[in-house]
């Protein structure tokens, strides 16, 4: 039993529901189940040290999220994160987070605006350190940041879903000579523009930066359906 997920045998609670969901589905997204693996309760329910009836929820959940498909006789099956379900991530991202840039120019707080600082200069240890996993780290936390500036809720919640979907795609992208400085460079002009309360700027270059990130994508999408 690898992780222990604290089940109680009087009952779960939506929490244990949700840590239990929140285990597989990045299981999912970080590659551990490829498309086309089996989910077996059984053995789920053995490595989270819970009891199958949070398994079969997380299961249905992740169904109607389209990252399983449960076919007769064979069970739960991965569909996880295809190339196309990527390529239309980062379309709609693209259309959304300079909206998101634009209002956190307009309403950042000044702990928030230093915590956006702190951030970056993270990012830029890791990026010359060439750490990727501590740089994808930061990068999120970059973005996630802006996101919470922006004071809007809705926003947060669709742009939040679609970085973690994507997370495994962008540190991979970081892996790509040159990305890692580039996206660095792109981050420090964002960081200005909102510092400075331009938003209209801040908007421009945030659409601008995931244009970018989004070619860099699809050259590696295009790689590994070559190969």
């Amino acid at each position: 039993m690898s992780k222990n997920l604290n089940d109680e045998d009087a009952g779960y609670s939506v929490s244990l529901r949700k840590r239990v969901f929140d285990h597989i589905q990045n299981d999912i997204l970080n590659g551990k189940y490829q498309p086309g693996d089996s989910l077996i309760e059984t053995r789920l329910s053995e490595e989270l040290g819970v009891s199958r009836t949070p398994i079969r929820e997380a299961i249905r959940q992740l169904e109607l999220e389209d990252l399983v498909q449960t076919i007769p006789n064979k069970g739960a099956i991965v569909k996880g994160i295809s190339p196309q379900d990527i390529k239309d991530i980062y379309t709609i991202r693209m259309m959304i987070e300079g909206l998101a840039a634009r209002w956190a120019a307009e309403k950042i707080t000044p702990e928030e605006l230093k915590e956006l600082r702190e951030a970056l200069e993270f990012e830029e240890f890791y990026t010359m350190k060439n750490d990727v996993a501590h740089l994808g780290k930061y990068d999120f936390k970059f973005h996630d940041i802006i996101f919470k500036a922006s004071k809007s809720k809705p926003l947060m919640h669709t742009l939040s879903t679609f970085h973690h979907y994507v997370q495994r795609a962008r540190n991979a992208s970081f892996e790509t000579p040159g990305r890692a400085l580039k996206a660095l460079e792109e981050h420090r002009n964002i960081y200005n523009a909102i510092a400075a309360g331009d938003a209209e700027r801040a908007e421009k270059l945030t659409t601008e930066h995931v244009y970018n990130a989004s070619l860099n994508l699809l050259n590696n999408v295009k790689k590994e359906e070559d190969n």
